[in-house]
């Protein structure tokens, strides 16, 4: 079930399925690799929960929550 990338948890993997931000912000976020399809995963985030830290095709990168909330992702099951 498709979510906001938001509402992901701390080594919760999930699969990018739409970026709905344009202009700059939508550049910028897809220049950082954030595509449909690209694989990412929550690494860490910050004690009030901003920014969040995404481990994306072998590096690390920092997001705001409010540059989150125009992707939405599809989790991974857990094991």
């Amino acid at each position: 079930m498709p979510i906001n990338m938001r509402h992901l948890k701390v080594n919760q993997t999930a699969t990018i399925i739409s970026v709905k931000a344009g202009g700059e912000l939508g550049l910028r976020i897809r220049e950082m690799g954030l595509v449909p399809g690209t694989e990412i995963t929550v690494k860490g985030k910050a004690p009030l929960y901003d920014p969040v830290a995404l481990r994306v095709m072998g590096g690390t990168l920092t997001l705001r929550n409010n540059e989150a909330d125009y992707i939405t992702v599809e989790p991974h099951e857990t094991k």
